[in-house]
């Protein structure tokens, strides 16, 4: 495959790294000091686009890919006011579109496990809930999409829980997420359930940004080809 990156700072090395381990090509990297070349044009060069920058841009990015006829996978987070937008705007335009929270294989299986604890949990009113998430201090939303996802699948399943907050809080309604920001810590979350004779919790804890990368790499082959709106769920089959 012939690959645009979109965001060229660390992940997008990363990426491009594991690309051509895997025998593919990144015929057009984009980042600020390369914008003039992000035309119509130079997309259509190519066979899909990772997109990686962040919750300001990411939109008008994917936008962008979709109108010149590629495949657009998206990893950026806090854009997600927009999802329906974008996701409308690939139905109409036939075109293909995969977005993750977070591309890391180990994360979707947490994922899932998250979704069947929080089932467990349900009637379960003597715990609390509580999540945590710590990255770099570079990441520039707060808190991670990832936590996001893990709060709102236990906000599905919990009817105590009404919505969640970044901060502490005495609302028993409310649903607690803290975002810690330290260097280096490429991204660790947990989800943790507490009561006054036992503590259970899960955790996910990623060593590198080697297991988001191989996922974006493997969700451009996925979608390859192919058209409509995907997710990791239809990559890993579960």
């Amino acid at each position: 495959m012939k690959i645009v990156l979109i965001g060229y700072g660390k992940m997008g090395k990363t990426i491009e790294a594991i690309a051509a381990e895997k025998g593919h090509t990144v015929e057009l990297k984009i980042d600020i000091d390369s914008l003039s070349s992000f035309t119509k044009e130079n997309l259509e060069r190519c066979d899909v686009a990772i997109e990686f920058t962040g919750p300001h841009s990411a939109k008008e990015n994917i936008l962008k890919c979709l109108d010149a006829g590629i495949p657009v996978v998206c990893g950026s987070t806090g854009w997600l006011e927009s999802r329906k937008e974008v996701e409308n705007f690939c139905s109409k335009s036939n075109g293909s579109f995969l977005y993750a929270s977070n591309f890391s294989v180990g994360v979707n299986i947490f994922f899932e496990l998250n979704k069947k604890l929080a089932k467990l949990m349900k009637q379960q009113t003597d715990y609390n809930i509580s999540l945590e998430e710590i990255h770099h201090t570079q990441k520039k939303d707060a808190p991670s999409g990832t936590a996001i996802t893990l709060a709102e699948q236990i906000l599905d399943e919990n009817p105590r829980k009404k919505n969640w907050v970044n901060n502490e809080t005495v609302n028993e309604q409310e649903l607690v997420i803290i975002s810690k920001r330290e260097d280096p810590a490429p991204g660790t979350h947990s989800v943790k359930y507490s009561s006054a004779i036992d503590d259970i919790e899960i955790i996910h804890t990623a060593h590198s940004r080697q297991g988001f990368a191989w996922g974006a790499v493997l969700a451009a082959e996925y979608i390859h080809n192919k058209k409509g709106i995907f997710s990791m769920k239809d990559i890993l089959g579960l």
